[in-house]
C-alpha cells in the first residue's frame, strides 16, 4: 500500500520541468490516420466543445471566486460548461454524491471523471469486474450531464500487457463513452506497440487521449481514433503557455473542418495558479475563430495573463 502511495505522489509531478523556456513546444504534424478518422464523423453542422479546469477547489483556483461563494461547484458551473473531475480518481464515487454533484449544475454542464485508481493502479485492471460496475453505475446517476469518463493508467503501465487493456475494453460498459490515457514510453516509441494500440481504441471506438506537457513530449502523439478529441494541456506557469493555446486554436480549426464532432479540452498548470484564466482564453480565441458562443468566465474577459 505504501509503495502505491509513494508512485501516486511521484505521478503528481509528472511531466513537469525546472527551465520551461528551454523545451521545443511545437505540435508535431498529425499522425497519417487521424485525417481518415476525422472523415467519419457526423457531418450533421454539429460541433460540441467543452473547455474547463480539472478542479473546482478554491485554494487551486486563485483569485477565480468572489469573495462570499458559498459553494465553490455552484459558481465553477456556472463560469464554465465543463470539469475535468480528478476527485473520482482518488476514491470511488457513490451515486449520492455524484447526483449531488449534478443537481449543483446548470442543464448544460458535463462531467468528465476519471477512473478510480483502484481499478487501473491498485488492481492494474486485473480482475476488476465488481469494481468497474461500481463506478459505472455510481457515474450513470449524471446521466445527461456525463460527458466521457476516462482511464489512466500509471506510468509504469507497458504494452506487455496489452491484453489487460483489450480485455478491460472489451467487457466495459458500451453505454459510457471512454477514454484512455497510457504514459509509459514504450507504448509511443515502438511502432508496432503503437499501432497495436491505436487500433485497439479504433475497433472499441474509444477515445485516445492526447498529453501535452512539457516534460513528456512523447505523450504529444496527435492520433486520434474516434471523431472526438480528447485533449489534456498541461500549462507550464510560464509565458510559452499563452502560444502553445494559439498553437492548438490552428490545430482544433483544421481537425473541425476534417469532421471532429466533439473537442473536450481540460487546462491544467504544474502549479495550479492560472488555469481558469487560461481556459477563458482559449475559449475567447475559439469562439472568434470557429463562430462559437461558449461562456467565457465573467470574472476573467479581458484580464490578461500573468507568470
Amino acid at each position: 500500500m505504501n509503495q502505491v502511495l509513494l508512485l501516486l505522489k511521484k505521478e503528481m509531478k509528472f511531466g513537469g520541468v525546472d527551465n520551461p523556456g528551454a523545451i521545443d513546444f511545437t505540435l508535431p504534424p498529425d499522425h497519417a490516420d487521424t485525417k481518415r478518422v476525422l472523415s467519419t464523423g457526423k457531418d450533421n453542422g454539429l460541433f460540441e466543445v467543452f473547455v474547463g479546469c480539472a478542479k473546482w477547489n478554491r485554494q487551486d483556483l486563485k483569485n477565480f471566486y468572489p469573495r462570499g461563494t458559498k459553494d465553490e461547484l455552484t459558481y465553477y458551473s456556472s463560469q464554465f460548461n465543463c470539469i475535468e473531475l480528478n476527485a473520482t480518481f482518488y476514491n470511488q464515487p457513490s451515486r449520492q454524491q455524484v447526483s449531488t454533484w449534478k443537481h449543483k449544475t446548470p442543464e448544460n454542464f458535463r462531467f468528465f471523471p476519471k477512473i478510480t485508481n483502484s481499478i487501473s493502479h491498485y488492481k492494474r485492471l486485473l480482475d476488476t469486474k465488481m469494481l468497474v460496475e461500481e463506478y459505472c453505475d455510481a457515474v450513470s446517476a449524471f446521466e445527461e450531464k456525463l460527458g466521457m469518463v476516462f482511464l489512466q493508467m500509471h506510468n509504469n503501465f507497458k504494452p506487455k500487457d496489452f491484453d489487460r487493456v483489450e480485455k478491460f475494453l472489451a467487457d466495459f460498459p458500451k453505454e459510457i463513452p471512454l477514454a484512455v490515457e497510457v504514459r509509459n514510453v514504450e507504448w509511443f516509441n515502438n511502432p508496432v506497440e503503437a499501432e497495436r494500440f491505436y487500433q485497439l481504441l479504433e475497433r472499441q471506438e474509444k477515445a485516445n487521449t492526447i498529453v501535452d506537457t512539457a516534460g513528456r513530449r512523447d505523450m504529444l502523439h496527435m492520433r486520434l481514433t474516434t471523431p472526438q478529441a480528447f485533449v489534456r494541456y498541461v500549462g507550464a506557469n510560464h509565458e510559452s503557455d499563452y502560444t502553445r493555446l494559439d498553437d492548438w486554436l490552428i490545430r482544433v480549426k483544421e481537425w473541425r473542418e476534417q469532421g471532429l464532432n466533439q473537442l473536450y479540452f481540460f487546462v491544467h498548470q504544474n502549479l495550479e495558479k492560472e488555469s481558469p484564466l487560461l481556459s477563458a482564453y482559449f475559449i475567447q480565441k475559439l469562439n472568434k475563430m470557429l463562430d462559437l458562443d461558449l461562456k467565457v468566465p465573467a470574472t476573467l474577459v479581458n484580464r490578461q495573463l500573468s507568470f
